[in-house]
C-alpha cells in the first residue's frame, strides 16, 4: 500500500487523470513519490497512444499533431508550460543577478519572452507530431511523456535546489535518490531502444545532451533547480523526442 499510495501520489501531482479515494493525498506519499514519475511518464504514454492511433485515423497529420500537442498538454494540466515560461522570463530578462531572477520566476504574471518560449515549444512539439506518420505518432506519443517526467528526475539528481526560503520543490528534493534517476534512465531507454531499435540510443543521447547543457545553464543562471526549471526540463526533453522522432536522418 505503501509504494501504491505513492505512486498515485506521482499521477495526483504530475497529471489530471482522476484517481478515487484519497489514495496518495497526503504530504508523506508525495515526498517519495519521484522515483514513480518516469512510470506516470509511461502511463501518460500509453493513453496518448490510444489518442494518436484515434487522431490519425480521423484527422491529417498535421492537425492530428496539433490536437496531440493539446492532448498532452490537458493532461499534465499545464504544470510544466507554466515552468517553462517562468523559466524564460527569468533566464532571459535583462537582470543579471540571481536573487532578481528568482523573484521574476516566482511573478505569476508571465512577459513577453516567455509568451516567446511558450510559442516556440509548442510549435515545435505540434509540427514534429504532425510530420509523422500513424506508426511513428503512436511510438512518439509514448516516449514523449516519458522523456519529460524522466527528465525532470535527472534533473533533480544532478542540480542542487536553489531556493534557499524553500518552494515547492523541496519536499520532492528531501526524498530525491540518484538510484531513482537511474532507474528512471534505464527505463526510458529500454522503452526508447525496443520501440525504435538503434535509434532510440540516438534519441537517448538527444536528451541527455540537451538536458546537461540545460543543467548547466541553470547552475550559471541560479545556482541550481527550482520547480519552474524542472517543469521547463520536462517540456524541453518532451520537444527534443518529438523532434529526433520527426528527423528524416536515418529513418
Amino acid at each position: 500500500m505503501h509504494l501504491l499510495s505513492r505512486f498515485a501520489a506521482a499521477c495526483r501531482f504530475l497529471t489530471i487523470l482522476p484517481l478515487p479515494g484519497r489514495l496518495g493525498q497526503d504530504e508523506q506519499a508525495l515526498a517519495g513519490s519521484l522515483p514513480f514519475f518516469p512510470l506516470v511518464g509511461l502511463l501518460v504514454g500509453g493513453v496518448a497512444t490510444a489518442a494518436a492511433w484515434l487522431l490519425w485515423l480521423v484527422f491529417p497529420p498535421l492537425v492530428a499533431g496539433a490536437l496531440l500537442t493539446v492532448f498532452l498538454l490537458k493532461v499534465s494540466g499545464g504544470l510544466h508550460l507554466d515552468g517553462l515560461a517562468d523559466t524564460v522570463d527569468g533566464f532571459f530578462s535583462a537582470r543579471p543577478d540571481r536573487t532578481t531572477i528568482l523573484a521574476i520566476m516566482r511573478d505569476s504574471r508571465i512577459g513577453a519572452m516567455g509568451v516567446m518560449g511558450l510559442v516556440m515549444v509548442l510549435l515545435l512539439k505540434a509540427l514534429s507530431l504532425g510530420s509523422l506518420d500513424r506508426g511513428h505518432a503512436m511510438a512518439a506519443a509514448l516516449l514523449v511523456p516519458l522523456a519529460g517526467r524522466t527528465a525532470i528526475v535527472l534533473t533533480m539528481a544532478v542540480l542542487p535546489y536553489a531556493r534557499q526560503e524553500g518552494g515547492l520543490g523541496t519536499l520532492f528534493y528531501s526524498g530525491r535518490s540518484r538510484w531513482s534517476a537511474l532507474a528512471g534512465l534505464a527505463l526510458f531507454a529500454l522503452v526508447a531502444m525496443a520501440i525504435l531499435g538503434r535509434r532510440g540510443i540516438v534519441l537517448l543521447a538527444a536528451v541527455l545532451v540537451m538536458l546537461v547543457i540545460f543543467a548547466l545553464f541553470c547552475r550559471t543562471k541560479i545556482g541550481g533547480a527550482t520547480g519552474d526549471t524542472l517543469g521547463a526540463a520536462c517540456e524541453l526533453a518532451e520537444t527534443i523526442t518529438a523532434l529526433v522522432m520527426s528527423c528524416r536522418i536515418g529513418s
